[in-house]
């Protein structure tokens, strides 16, 4: 019996090193009733882990707001360009003049909308990393805490 309790105790304590933490009974519970507190406990764990990491914050419109960036500052530098080449950009016809800013401001505007992806990507992973994160913690808090309450030494 003794070497089934030792087998056992071992057991959980190598369950509970998933947790990277060892789990010690203060008050002589079983290992039945280990088992069945750590059961809960990691329950309780996981529903405060996913309440941790419940906010998050829309990132969309990444690409229209850099494509309206981008084609804003082509129109003004084809504009400045034009104007650095006076004596040609005069003689050019209005409707010419136009149709170079547009051409320039929509090969800006599509690079402006790339750039505005990637940013949005960026931020949305770095949301993705920092909810990971508060959960992993809120779990190992809550983890803890529960199996504390029930008389256990948590030790990290």
């Amino acid at each position: 019996m003794r070497t089934f309790t030792w087998g056992c105790l071992g057991l959980l304590l190598v369950a509970a090193s998933v947790h990277a933490q060892s789990v010690v009974p203060l008050s002589g519970q079983s290992s039945q009733q280990m088992q069945q507190d750590m059961d809960y406990c990691n329950g309780v764990a996981n529903n405060a882990a996913s309440s941790a990491g419940t906010s998050s914050k829309a990132h969309v419109g990444g690409r229209v707001r850099g494509a309206a960036a981008g084609a804003a500052a082509g129109a003004v530098g084809a504009e400045v360009r034009g104007r650095q080449h006076d004596e040609v950009y005069d003689r050019a016809g209005d409707e010419a003049k136009e149709q170079y800013r547009q051409n320039r401001a929509g090969q800006v505007a599509a690079a402006g909308a790339a750039v505005g992806g990637m940013r949005q990507r960026q931020e949305r992973r770095q949301d993705r990393r920092s909810q990971n994160q508060a959960q992993d913690s809120a779990h190992a808090n809550a983890y803890s805490s529960c199996l504390q309450g029930r008389g256990y030494q948590v030790n990290p």
